[in-house]
């Protein structure tokens, strides 16, 4: 019993003491909170520092209800106060108990960008000892981009608790460039330069540039020799995000242009509706989202499996159908089907509108084609990446389909010789449907991968049908090889030339270059012989 009794005094002479503890670590702090409510904002910009390198548990919570407006101090200083949940009730910012005799004269603590900025590196400074991984790199890359010398005593001691190779980096940055902002020794602060030197990225070079400013005169050539190598390195990388963009814009070029290589370049019809089969694609995929998002929620990661195929269907059917109803009518006659399809475009663009609005409409990415990684010096978009991958994937597939299948042996066929084709009994009509409807098919397809990319509008088509013919006629009419060449070609080009001329003034020299291009190779980079289909 005596034992029992002892051991019970025991716990709560420990339980006293640890909240005399919490007790006393709360007043310690408690003047550096009451500062946030007195002087000017650089006055309360140290306040904020000050808290921060505290160390407090309680801190991160006064922080956000500073930047959430909750604060309130009297004008000649003097505690602060947290607002209560009931209209002018006021409780101890630090224990949270009520405050019955709170003055009359309290205002809420205002802010401006200075402090809000403060505010937020200090709560990312508050983080780099979380469990969470995640929020310690956020925090470490907070840092690096505020380093402010007032953290370097906690950014000391979280690098001697970190673990994490990636994050522990980070921090070894934020240490070097705070370093060089002290007046550390020259020996220090070369090793910082070369700490920020090996990341070799944008903002090693930012951080260079403004330490050279600052530097001992021993250790400005030795700054300047690496800002001088990591420009050399970024400008290869730059040349290299380029040639990436490029093939980013000429895998959407590809996609846009292999339908109207086929209806174009192998039945000789000028479509100007091909821009709006890709805009049904478009549309098509956030109808999908939208009832796969209302019936089975859980499913909207892959509701992109479910808009191809049905896209595929839907602008292949239509493309069927306007083959059928207009341009059997006009083979042979050029003119008339860029007249005819025009003006089916500006139906189709109508038909949407008054469907589903002039807005824009949004589609969401699926979790695995959002985000982006880095790869050396490229920044590489997720959604861009699978999209070139898929116009890889549908230029060998439509390959594949007119070079090893029957529908295109009689495609090819009828090509080459209609009437010889017809005497072998190919029902020539229905193969020039079905070709139509194809390459119309092929369109709604793009309209998928560009609703992933692009705002789905009703003038969606309209931005890529111009791009398209050019990239046919370019390529060689006819030729899917030349589609490929001609579309990656024309977007390199583009993203090289949009650096020094500028987006609109690139695009016309694109185009004066195929002008002349073609004066010199009027049946494009690779030529084919095609037909105008008889009637």
């Amino acid at each position: 019993m005596y034992r029992a009794i002892q051991t019970f005094l025991v716990a709560l002479c420990l339980l006293v003491s640890c909240l005399a503890t919490g007790l006393r670590a709360q007043e310690d702090i408690r003047p550096l909170v009451d500062a946030l409510g007195v002087g000017n904002f650089p006055q309360k910009v140290q306040a904020v520092n000050a808290l921060a390198a505290s160390g407090d548990p309680k801190v991160a919570e006064i922080l956000q209800n500073l930047s959430d407006g909750k604060l309130f101090a009297a004008k000649n200083g003097g505690p602060i106060y947290l607002a209560g949940d009931s209209d002018g009730s006021f409780v101890d910012v630090l224990t949270g108990t009520p405050v019955a005799d709170a003055p009359g004269n309290l205002t809420k603590i205002r802010l401006n960008n200075s402090l809000r900025g403060a505010i937020t590196a200090a709560m990312s400074q508050l983080t780099l000892m979380s469990p969470d991984r995640s929020a310690r790199l956020a925090a470490a890359q907070d840092l690096l981009r505020d380093a402010n010398p007032d953290n370097l005593d906690l950014l000391n001691s979280a690098l001697a608790e970190e673990k994490d190779t990636e994050v522990k980096n980070t921090m070894e940055a934020v240490r070097a460039v705070i370093l060089l902002k002290t007046d550390a020794s020259v020996a220090e602060k070369e090793a910082a330069i070369e700490m920020v030197a090996s990341r070799g990225n944008r903002d090693a070079l930012t951080i260079l540039k403004a330490a050279l400013t600052s530097a001992p005169v021993e250790l400005k050539p030795e700054i300047e020799r690496h800002i001088s190598s990591i420009e050399s390195s970024l400008a290869v990388w730059d040349v290299a995000q380029n040639l990436w963009y490029g093939l980013s814009l000429g895998s959407v070029l590809l996609l846009a242009a292999i339908g109207l290589a086929i209806t174009f370049g192998v039945m000789g019809i000028i479509n100007m509706a091909h821009g709006e089969m890709v805009m049904l694609g478009a549309y098509t995929t956030y109808v999908v989202q939208q009832t796969v998002a209302a019936v089975a929620p859980g499913l909207v990661d892959y509701t992109l499996a479910f808009a191809v195929p049905m896209a595929f269907l839907f602008t292949g059917l239509v493309g069927i159908g306007i083959e059928r109803s207009i341009i059997r009518w006009l083979y042979g006659r050029p003119l008339e089907t860029l007249l005819a399809t025009w003006g089916l475009s500006l139906i189709l663009q109508q038909s949407i509108r008054t469907i589903f609005g002039p807005t824009n409409r949004q589609v969401d990415n699926p979790s695995w084609m959002s985000g982006a990684f880095d790869f050396g010096g490229l920044s590489i978009t997720y959604n861009r990446m699978w999209i070139i991958v898929f116009s890889i994937g549908v230029f060998i597939a439509l390959l594949l389909l007119l070079k090893r299948s029957k529908f295109g042996l009689q495609m090819r066929a009828v090509t080459q010789n209609r009437r010889m084709a017809s005497s072998m009994g190919i029902r020539t009509p229905w193969v020039d449907a079905l070709t139509f409807g194809l390459g119309s098919g092929i369109a709604g397809i793009a309209g998928v991968a560009l609703s992933q990319i692009d705002n789905v509008s009703p003038n969606l088509g309209q931005n890529y049908i111009i791009d398209s013919f050019m990239v046919v006629v370019f390529g060689g009419v006819g030729n899917l090889w030349g589609t490929l060449v001609g579309a990656l070609t024309l977007g390199i080009a583009n993203k090289f030339l949009e650096p020094y001329a500028g987006a609109v003034l690139g695009k016309i020299l694109i185009l004066v270059l195929i002008i002349l291009f073609i004066q010199r190779r009027p049946r494009g980079l690779f030529a084919l012989k095609g037909r105008a289909v008889e009637q």
